[in-house]
């Protein structure tokens, strides 16, 4: 039985939360929430704190979930590994790159296991899309944005994510990673550009960004990302993977409102198109949000249970990750950022 420790009981906290509640071989030992409380019933009887370090030093677990603000979760990972704990932290890893690195140094170093949230990794369908748009072969165009026409209490979520993160950032290390994936090359140059559409967020921070990266086997990718009332929702998620031999697309896949979790990851259906004709894949029965969670966390499991090797998980994370903080480097620079000129 793994003890875990969960903090952060927000969207993709609670889901793990509830992950760990149902599985079989996990024992909740601990809740940590900044209000000390939490009003969800299934997790109504187990210890709630207000402070990481206070439940780490009184639950001793096994694993941490961390699914808290970016700009805690290097200190609360590298905490709970030097605490003895295994860690699962929710993307983005970190707010720089040298942060990231430090926490995947230290996972090293402890011998703990650390896996970060690409909840689109334990996707059968995008696991599907990714294999089909490998065998047409490089090099690759890459369009792939999710626009959010959020308001009400998604809104509100959001405003407080561009307290410190931008949406490209946030949202883009998932779809960066897809192109990692399938690209399985350096990234050389990115080039990015944004706009701040509401004064309801900080002076310094935008809502709406896209950046374009280069590859060294000569791919290319472009990205988009924005949230909030102003955004539309025509074309706010295109899924474009474009080849020599032929392209493989997401269709019919997400006709929901824009703001929808699940809509994020839904796949409907993989267009492959080559010249010499279409064939459509029908993705039947796909996970929703929670279930997707929920795969993670037995993933996560799985990793401590088995010593899964997980150096290449941690690599790939800090790669998606140095992608977008550059764009979002170059979005307020104004200038293109070379990534071979900065250290691997």
């Amino acid at each position: 039985m793994t003890r875990v420790l969960i903090a952060g009981l927000g969207n993709m906290g609670l889901a793990h939360a509830l992950a760990h509640h149902h599985h079989a071989e996990a024992e909740i030992v601990g809740l940590v929430n900044r209000s000390g409380v939490v009003d969800h019933a299934d997790l109504a009887s187990y210890p709630v704190f207000a402070d990481f370090a206070t439940a780490l030093a009184e639950t001793l677990p096994d694993l941490a979930v961390i699914a808290t603000y970016t700009d805690t979760h290097v200190d609360y990972a590298i905490a709970a590994m030097e605490a003895g704990a295994h860690v699962f932290v929710e993307k983005p890893l970190a707010m720089t790159v040298a942060d990231a690195r430090r926490v995947t140094d230290k996972a090293k170093e402890t011998g703990r296991q650390l896996v970060v949230g690409y909840i689109l990794r334990h996707h059968p369908s995008w696991q599907r899309l990714i294999a089909e748009a490998r065998a047409l072969g490089g090099p690759f165009v890459f369009r792939l944005n999710l626009n959010q026409q959020s308001t009400g209490a998604e809104w509100e979520t959001h405003k407080a994510l561009m307290q410190t993160t931008s949406p490209i950032v946030d949202c883009g290390v998932h779809y960066v990673d897809v192109m990692c994936q399938i690209t399985d090359a350096l990234p050389v140059r990115v080039n990015g550009m944004g706009l701040r559409l509401t004064d309801e967020i900080p002076a310094d921070m935008y809502n709406y960004g896209q950046f374009q990266v280069v590859f060294n086997d000569g791919s290319i990718g472009w990205y988009e990302a924005g949230w909030g009332p102003m955004m539309s929702e025509t074309a706010f998620f295109v899924k474009d993977i474009v080849s020599p031999n032929g392209a493989v697309s997401i269709v019919e896949g997400n006709t929901g409102a824009s703001a929808d979790v699940d809509g994020h990851t839904r796949v409907g259906n993989i267009l492959v198109h080559r010249p010499s004709g279409d064939r459509l894949i029908e993705a039947e029965d796909e996970p929703g949000h929670d279930a997707l969670c929920a795969a993670e966390q037995a993933y996560m499991l799985r990793a401590i249970a088995e010593d899964i090797d997980l150096s290449r998980h941690m690599q790939d994370a800090v790669q998606s990750l140095a992608i977008c903080l550059a764009a979002d480097e170059s979005i307020r620079t104004g200038r293109p950022i070379d990534l071979e000129e900065q250290p691997q």
